[in-house]
This record gives C-alpha cells, sequence and structure tokens, in this order.
C-alpha cells in the first residue's frame, strides 16, 4: 500500500508539474504577445503625434507666407514723400528702393527670409510747402529720413506679425477644426515670423547704404545720366538735385497761386499745351497745379511723354488719370507701342493716330510721328535726321491733311509732335500744336492764295527735357501753354508759361491776346 501511494503521489506531481510548465509557457506567451502590442500601440502613437506636429509645423509656414503676401505692407511718410513699405517672402534677403518712372535701387541691407520694398509713390503738397517755407527744412529732412525709415520699418514689422498670426489661425481652422492644433499653429506662425524678422535685424548692414546698385533707365539710359558705376561716387551731386527738384516743386505751388488769368467770356474754352515730358515727375504736378488754378477744360500733349519708350517706363502715365479732364495725345519719336498703349488705359485718355475726335467742344485731329528714335548713342542712323526720314515725317502731315479734309465736321486743332509734319496742314485748320524741338515758337504757315490761314505753335518742353535737360550750362525751363477759345472755337489769346529749369525756381507768364485773324509771328521759329 505504501509503495503504491508513493507511486501515486508521484504521478500526481508529476501531472502538476507539466500543467505548471505548460501554464508558465503559456503566460510566458501571453506575455510576450501583450508586450509587442503595447510597443505597437506605442509606435502608432507616436507616428501620429509625428503626423500632427509636421502638419501643425506645415500650416504655420504656409499660413506665415500667405499672410506676409497678402499684407505685410504699409504707408509710411519719409520726408515730403509719401512711401509704401512691404515685405516680401525671399531667401536671400536684401532691400529695394523704387523711385517710379526712374528706376529701382538694390542694397545689400541683410540676410534671411524677409525682402524689404520701398516704393516712393508721390511728393505731398503740404508737407513740401513747410519744408520750402523752413531755411533748414531741407537739412532737417535728410536728418529725420533714417528716424522716418525706422519707424515706418518698427509699424510694418508689427503688421507682418499680426498678419502671418491671422492668416495661420484662419488656415488652420480650416484644416483642423480643433481648437488645439489650431492655437500650436498660431503659436509656430508666431515663431517662424519673429524669428525671421530677428533675423533681419541681426544682420542688418547699414553699410550697404553707400554701396548701391541702380537698375532700370539709369542703367539702360547711359548716354543721358552718365556711367552707371560713378552715380555711387556722386552721391551727394545727386542728393542735391532731388533738393532742387523739391524746392522747385515747392516754389511752383506758392508762384502759380498768385498768377493773374486771362479774363476770358462765357463759354471760353480753355485748353492746356505740353510737350515732350521726357519723365520728368516734376512736370506733373505742374500740369495739375495749372489745370486746377487756370480751369483747364483739356489738356493737349504733342509726343515724347517718356524718354526710351520702355516698358517700366510705362507707370509714368498713370498720373493722367489724376488730372481730371480729358487727356489728348499724339505719339513723339519718344513713346513706344507700349507707352501708347499705356497711355490708351487711361481712363480720361484720348489718343490720335491720323484721326479725329471731339472733346470739350472742340474737334481735334491728330497723327503719331512715324519714327522711333529714342537711342541715338547705339543707332545712329536712329537719329530720324536722314532724308528718307525727313520725307516721312512731312509725308505724315499729308496724310493728316487728307484725314482733315475728310472729316464730316471742321477740324479746330491739328497735332503732330515734329513741327516738319506741320507744312502739308496749311489751310487745313486754324492751328496746328506741335513739339519736338524743345523751343516755344509761333508762326504762320505758307498758304496758297485765298486760303485760310493756319497758326503753327511749337510748344517747349514741359519737362524740360528730362534728364538731359541737365546737360548745359543752364537746365532747360519746363515750358507749357494755356490756349484759350471762345464759343466758335477761334483761338482768342494764349498764356505762355515758364518754370526755370530744374534748381530754379522763377516762374514766368507771357500773355498774347490775339488782335487779328490771320496768324503772325509771335516767337523764334
Amino acid at each position: 500500500m505504501g509503495a503504491r501511494s508513493d507511486e501515486h503521489t508521484a504521478a500526481v506531481a508529476a501531472r502538476w508539474g507539466r500543467t505548471a510548465r505548460s501554464a508558465l509557457r503559456s503566460a510566458h506567451s501571453a506575455v510576450r504577445v501583450t508586450a509587442g502590442a503595447g510597443r505597437r500601440v506605442l509606435a502608432g502613437n507616436t507616428v501620429r503625434q509625428l503626423g500632427w506636429a509636421t502638419a501643425i509645423i506645415g500650416v504655420a509656414v504656409v499660413g506665415v507666407i500667405i499672410g506676409v503676401l497678402l499684407g505685410a505692407r504699409s504707408q509710411s511718410d519719409i520726408g515730403p514723400f509719401s512711401a509704401e513699405l512691404r515685405i516680401t517672402p525671399s531667401l536671400v534677403g536684401d532691400s529695394e528702393v523704387h523711385i517710379p518712372p526712374l528706376g529701382a535701387l538694390h542694397l545689400d541691407t541683410h540676410d534671411g527670409p524677409a525682402h524689404l520694398n520701398v516704393t516712393f509713390q508721390q511728393l505731398d503738397k503740404q508737407r513740401t510747402e513747410r519744408l520750402i517755407n523752413d531755411p533748414h527744412g531741407i537739412a532737417r529732412a535728410g536728418q529725420s529720413a533714417v528716424e522716418d525709415v525706422t519707424q515706418g520699418a518698427i509699424k510694418l514689422s508689427l503688421r507682418t506679425l499680426a498678419v502671418a498670426v491671422l492668416a495661420t489661425l484662419v488656415l488652420a481652422a480650416l484644416v483642423f477644426r480643433d481648437t488645439r492644433r489650431v492655437a500650436w499653429s498660431g503659436v509656430f506662425a508666431l515663431a517662424i515670423t519673429a524669428t525671421s524678422l530677428s533675423t533681419v535685424v541681426g544682420t542688418f548692414r547699414a553699410s550697404a547704404i553707400e554701396e548701391p546698385r541702380y537698375e532700370g533707365l539709369l542703367i539702360n539710359a547711359p548716354a543721358v545720366v552718365g556711367d552707371a558705376r560713378r552715380i555711387a561716387d556722386q552721391y551727394d551731386e545727386y542728393a542735391a538735385q532731388l533738393q532742387h527738384l523739391v524746392t522747385n516743386v515747392g516754389e511752383l505751388y506758392s508762384t502759380m497761386s498768385s498768377l493773374p488769368v486771362y479774363q476770358a467770356e462765357p463759354g471760353t474754352t480753355r485748353v492746356l499745351h505740353v510737350s515732350d515730358l521726357h519723365l520728368n515727375p516734376t512736370a506733373w504736378s505742374m500740369i495739375e497745379t495749372v489745370v486746377r488754378q487756370f480751369k483747364i477744360d483739356v489738356v493737349i500733349d504733342t509726343g515724347d511723354i517718356n524718354d526710351w519708350g520702355s516698358e517700366p517706363e510705362a507707370s509714368y502715365v498713370a498720373s493722367i488719370s489724376r488730372l481730371g479732364v480729358p487727356y489728348v495725345y499724339v505719339q513723339g519719336n519718344h513713346d513706344s507701342g507700349v507707352t501708347a498703349a499705356t497711355v490708351t488705359q487711361q481712363r480720361n485718355a484720348v489718343v490720335l493716330n491720323n484721326a479725329t475726335a471731339t472733346v470739350a467742344g472742340l474737334t481735334i485731329a491728330g497723327i503719331a510721328d512715324p519714327r522711333f528714335t529714342p537711342d541715338k548713342e547705339s543707332n545712329p542712323n536712329g537719329s530720324g535726321t536722314s532724308k528718307a526720314a525727313v520725307e516721312r515725317v512731312i509725308d505724315t502731315g499729308t496724310r493728316l491733311a487728307t484725314t482733315i479734309a475728310e472729316s464730316p465736321r471742321p477740324v479746330d486743332i491739328a497735332l503732330v509732335h515734329d513741327p516738319a509734319s506741320a507744312g502739308p496742314l496749311a489751310g487745313s485748320c486754324p492751328l496746328v500744336l506741335a513739339g519736338h524741338t524743345h523751343r516755344r515758337a509761333v508762326k504762320a504757315l505758307p498758304t496758297q492764295p485765298g486760303a485760310s490761314p493756319t497758326r503753327l505753335m511749337v510748344s517747349g518742353s514741359t519737362g524740360g527735357a528730362g534728364l538731359r535737360g541737365l546737360e548745359g550750362d543752364e537746365p532747360l525751363p519746363l515750358s507749357l501753354s494755356v490756349l484759350y477759345f471762345d464759343a466758335d472755337k477761334r483761338l482768342q489769346a494764349h498764356d505762355d508759361i515758364e518754370v526755370g529749369g530744374t534748381g530754379q525756381a522763377q516762374v514766368t507768364l507771357e500773355r498774347h491776346v490775339i488782335d487779328d485773324p490771320a496768324p503772325t509771328t509771335a516767337g523764334p521759329d
């Protein structure tokens, strides 16, 4: 019995041992399975978290870019100028100063992901007058310019931070629809923008202002302004010239307000004749003043509004729309097709090319100059003075005379750019207006016996021939004329106005009353 009991006990123990080992193996397997599942869960959570973090950062970057492109700009006053400051994303940084229509100034001012654009827009009349009336105004304006730019930059930086964060929050709300993720996106946007602006400040190089790089018309027209490489060395001379320009504008405002105005009869039509602006920005200030002071009904421009006819110059003609009166224009030999097309786009402009139009009650015929000769230095044959070119200019007048003869209404004024085109127009209409020579002249055109008399009026340069007007010992004056037509559209009088060339402020006005119906010489040929 004892032996069997021991055997039985051993057998039971063996079974329990096998059961226990089996249970341990099962438990061990279960632990391994559980641990693997836990690791997979943890790994999955980490991937998801990294995915969401990447998405949040991506949304923040995109939001910052959108915000900067749409709203990182502000208006600031820099001296007498109104200017726009704007930040755009960039890989190289730097700054660019736009001075329409003269070109752009590039400065290697800083590194980083932000590019600063400064665009000078216009002179403020009241600030300019205060500047001129203060004997120390110019010097004080130069000293305050740095402070003005600094304040403008601070204002722009704060605006940039605000629009970047706001754009990111809006974008994140559309993408995530989760408050926490939207908030984190805003935090990242703030950090990205602040870091970028800090990089700009930390890498700012004030000495870059002393080493500018010019692009635009200053390089495209070396024959006019000299070697562009010397401009930095002659900066003081250019700065002094700018001071003269500002002085001229300020004196013009105060002087023009006291000019006598022709006491015309009721029903008089007042025409302002301008020509050869040649990109001088001062010309627009003078034209606007005369239009307002003399109550002008229509402005007539006989060409060369630009200098090189290039696309960057097109922005210059945008001032036409500010005049508030019709602007009738014919193309000069310095105006390209791009120039004429840009003038056409102005809401108050009428461009004539061998056509007629009735404007302010006057029937006006005009034709474009047949040449395009801006670059005489690089193209000696393009000066337009060859025999073939002269014949083309004369033929232009012949073509316009035919158009006038076929007009259903009598033409009151004919417009050409070069006075050489005026000869064939003798007897076709009472008055021919021209420009091109940069010298004021009034004379009678020779007509056939029995033909109606025709007067030719040639305008001086309303822009003082632009930058080339500074080449002589004395700068060319800025010249324009006010013409008075009675109710029957006959010329009764004209005021010839001259403003001393850039750097001078003297304004003169000569009034000529038409006493006889036949035109007579009233100025040099």
